[in-house]
């Protein structure tokens, strides 16, 4: 049993680049360095390389790919509004420190990563440092940017940048400050990278400036912010923030400034949710009435209150976030894929069946009426016995016969390839990860080299199925370790070590020498 453990560790280890190999493995040592206490997380990065063995099998993913990549393991906020929103000055009393530049015209037109360092000095690293680092939301980013440059490097940098801070308050968690979008000459490009960042993040906070006097005129803004999230599956994951609210001091009326805002969004669509209401007292125009200063000071107290308890929240929600892509993976590739490919393989087996009956029995047809008009089949006769009996000149041109066949039958099933990746391009997207990830699947298993007649896609078989119902073991199992971490329903202590903190003898690795 041992022995049968250590070759499919072998064959996890063997089917992975070296480079992405060790990549997980400094994934791997950072989560557990990050939580020794918790050793789900750097677990469910060896489930994932698991999945990787099939995927790669498969052809669902490149062997320089892993499904582990896929998904943010560290929590993620992300900051969006305006320029002049105040999303830089929150960022900064944050943090604690002057990281961010502030300023009520833009002041940085990038994409700013912000995560934890160990040294005392604030760095800012270009944006290719997030492009090769598989821990962040933007591993191989550079691959869907729109090109404007010639060379990749300068590509990525004009959109990105990673800025490391000591600050313990973003310990464990990345923060992401996004450019105004009144402010960048790019827009198309940025939004696209926002849309991305909305995807993977745990939390999304949306700022929008009250010195603004006409909410109306940031209509479009509204809508990209509003408009097209307010219907995502995970649209909770936004909140809503009036920034800049002492301004209203003078007159008094933070309310009729809230409901203005509250109408604007209401016009695009938001009729639900409630609008946070902050200032920075540090730069915080002077209070003349103190009973107003008291007011506006509790209502902000408050409301960062709640604020700083929604992002402490997603660090626990992480864990349970990347468990669930690790289940949802492992199903999606045993129910729907699978199931995908063997149906678009059914397809192309008919398709090629079909023009294999119709070519050859046209030239077959052909070739009889020929021979029979010109009575040729002596010679037909003649040439096979020369065959058999070993002529070279009959085995030449016998063996060129083979290959006008072959040909015309590996054009057959090209083609009909085609023409089935053709339609599933129409179905879900010629750009869609899914169609990419299927495209290659199918193009593994329609490979000149695979019989026609093999019953499953390239890749899957008992061993595959075994390997993916254990990661869906695991998953579950992790769920459970998790649970016991943060609720006890019996209200008994647990003496017993939950399942996922338990070694995966299978596939577990020390990792030697990596450094997140």
């Amino acid at each position: 049993m041992q022995l049968i453990k250590v070759f499919k560790k072998g064959l996890f280890m063997s089917q992975s680049s070296t480079q992405i190999n060790k990549r997980l493995k400094s994934l791997q040592k950072h989560l557990a360095d990050e939580h020794p206490d918790n050793p789900v997380l750097a677990k469910a990065v060896e489930s994932f390389r698991k999945m990787d063995y099939v995927g790669r099998n498969m052809g669902l993913i490149a062997k320089d790919e892993s499904f582990a990549t896929c998904v943010t393991w560290w929590p993620m906020v992300a900051l969006l509004g305006t320029f002049s929103a105040g999303k830089s000055t929150y960022i900064n009393s944050y943090l604690g420190t002057s990281l961010q530049r502030t300023g009520n015209q833009a002041v940085d037109d990038k994409f700013t990563v912000i995560c934890y360092s160990r040294h005392n000095e604030v760095k800012t690293l270009p944006g290719v440092a997030l492009d090769a680092d598989p821990r962040f939301p933007f591993f191989h980013i550079s691959r869907s940017i729109e090109e404007i440059s010639d060379s990749e490097q300068q590509q990525i940098d004009a959109y990105l940048q990673l800025k490391t801070c000591p600050s313990e308050n973003v310990r464990g968690k990345i923060l992401i400050d996004s450019p105004g979008f009144d402010a960048d000459n790019q827009r198309a490009s940025t939004l696209r990278l926002t849309q991305h960042i909305i995807d993977l993040s745990d939390l999304v906070l949306v700022f929008f400036d009250a010195r603004h006097p006409e909410p109306k005129a940031m209509r479009d803004t509204l809508e990209y912010l509003v408009s097209a999230n307010m219907n995502r599956a995970d649209s909770n994951k936004f909140l809503y923030i009036l920034n800049q609210m002492d301004v209203t001091a003078k007159e008094d009326n933070p309310e009729e400034v809230v409901a203005a805002w509250q109408r604007s969004l209401a016009e695009v669509g938001l009729i639900a949710g409630r609008f946070y209401r902050i200032y920075n007292p540090d730069s915080a125009v002077p209070f003349d009435n103190p009973q107003v200063q008291e007011r506006y000071e509790r209502k902000r107290e408050e409301d960062m209150k709640d604020i700083d308890e929604r992002i402490r929240e997603i660090e626990v929600e992480r864990s349970y976030r990347i468990v669930s892509k690790l289940e949802q993976t492992a199903k999606e590739i045993k129910n729907q894929a699978v199931s995908k490919l063997n149906e678009m393989l059914r397809q192309w087996k008919n398709r090629v069946l079909l023009w294999d009956g119709l070519v050859f029995g046209a030239l077959a047809a052909l070739i009889g009426i020929t021979l029979t008009l010109t009575d040729g089949w002596s010679w037909i006769n003649a040439f096979f016995a020369n065959v058999f009996a070993g002529e070279t000149i009959s085995l030449i041109g016998f063996a060129v016969l083979l290959g006008v066949i072959a040909y015309l039958h590996i054009s057959i099933r090209n083609t009909s390839a085609r023409r089935i990746l053709e339609k599933l391009a129409d179905e879900i997207g010629e750009n869609s990860d899914t169609y990419k990830q299927y495209a290659q699947a199918f193009s593994k298993s329609t490979a000149v080299y695979r019989p026609l007649f093999l019953k499953n896609p390239a890749g899957w078989h008992e061993v595959s199925e075994q390997i993916i119902d254990e990661v869906i073991v695991e998953a579950n199992d992790y769920i459970q370790a998790l649970n016991d971490q943060f609720t006890n329903p019996s209200g008994l202590d647990e003496e017993s070590t939950p399942v996922a903190q338990q070694p995966i003898e299978a596939v577990s690795e020390q990792p030697q020498g990596a450094s997140a």
